[in-house]
């Protein structure tokens, strides 16, 4: 029969060892590997920064819950985008949100000053701008987040995988905040990425970096050499724990998805709230194109904007009790963070907006909790 994705990844790609029958993947720490007499490689390895066992296990379990040809993991998810910059030619042209996770643009700017790629940032609010910001036969690369990070604009990866390919161009899909409920190679990107330090950790003890590729063409091939040569990959250890983690990705996601639609639902009522922004919710801008490419939920990220400015939202986020006042997202916790204090100063995230990130927590605890900040 034909096993799903949920199987697969709760049965860590049903494994089961011939040797001695263990069904949980073994952690494969060495860092090289012998030759035989005639000093051929024993197995399929020589040195633990081109990869091993544990990691190739993994590798391939998220090419298949991406839909992929092929998988690479990396040390962290800004080295997985490094890498995928090492693909794009000298001066060529990349597009991106004005809007997304601060430190993949902080990189993009810091290239585009150093002159080593041409930048062009497009409101991610507006669904004409990414096609307005192409450039045809010049355009290398459009890398896209959805929803974007914190304002959870929502971006038609379908339509802006044909403008890019119309274009010549590659898209890149950051899908760190919707995994399992997006799948953007189905949906036409040439690439998958995520932070895997996230959701598909789940525990907030790893940083790790994926990239999955649709093809394994040329790009591809000028990625994984990156990470060869610049020594990026993920070790072992974290490897066996992401794995690990992946086996509850479905379960988590669907419940923390749960929660946020409920909080979202109750803070868009509330009279300390003038603003909330969660796909799920039915008048959010981006609902009907949410509701064409996710599944199992629309996610665990909502963002809010409070009454009383800035100063009022620094109060709401330091007076949680079950809420952790905290960078990061995707975990079993529930996290609040006043974002503008974190971004860079050219960001334009309004200063009176706080980034949630909900968990697996009892719903009606985490409700409890921000009414009572909120007072």
């Amino acid at each position: 029969m034909e096993r799903s994705r949920e199987t697969d990844a709760v049965q860590a790609g049903h494994f089961v060892d011939s040797r001695d029958g263990s069904i949980v993947p073994p952690l494969q720490m060495s860092t090289t590997f012998a030759r035989d007499d005639s000093y051929e490689p024993i197995g399929d390895y020589v040195y633990g920064r081109y990869g091993s066992p544990t990691i190739t296990h993994l590798e391939g379990l998220l090419a298949r819950l991406d839909s992929g040809s092929s998988a690479r993991v990396f040390a962290s998810g800004m080295a997985a985008l490094a890498a995928v910059l090492e693909s794009v030619p000298t001066e060529g042209h990349v597009v991106a949100p004005d809007v997304m996770y601060h430190g993949g643009q902080d990189w993009l700017r810091r290239l585009h000053k150093l002159g080593r790629i041409d930048l062009t940032l497009f409101d991610s609010s507006d669904p004409e701008a990414l096609a307005s910001a192409l450039r045809p036969s010049t355009t290398d690369l459009v890398w896209i987040e959805t929803p974007v990070n914190p304002t959870w604009d929502v971006i038609d990866i379908r339509s802006a995988a044909e403008a890019a390919h119309d274009s010549g161009a590659s898209l890149a899909v950051d899908a760190t905040v919707t995994p399992v409920t997006t799948r953007p190679i189905e949906l036409g990107a040439d690439l998958t990425f995520h932070a895997a330090t996230k959701a598909y950790n789940g525990h907030s003890d790893v940083s790790g970096g994926v990239l999955v590729t649709a093809a394994d063409d040329g790009r591809w091939e000028e990625i994984c050499l990156a990470r060869d040569l610049g020594g990026a990959v993920l070790g072992p250890f974290e490897a066996w724990l992401l794995t690990r983690g992946l086996r509850t990705l479905h379960l988590r996601v669907e419940r923390s998805s749960a929660n946020a639609a409920a909080i979202a639902e109750h803070l868009s009522t509330h009279p300390g709230v003038h603003t909330v922004r969660y796909p799920g919710l039915p008048d959010d801008p981006g609902h009907d194109i949410a509701a064409r490419q996710m599944d199992h939920g629309f996610g665990s990220m909502l963002s809010f904007q409070v009454n009383g400015g800035e100063e009022a939202a620094r109060l709401v986020a330091t007076s949680t009790e079950v809420f952790v006042a905290a960078t990061s997202l995707g975990g079993v916790e529930s996290l609040i963070e006043h974002r503008s204090t974190v971004e860079p100063k050219h960001s334009i995230v309004p200063t009176d907006l706080l980034r949630v990130s909900v968990g697996i927590e009892p719903v009606g605890e985490l409700i409890a909790d921000l009414e009572a900040a909120l007072g």
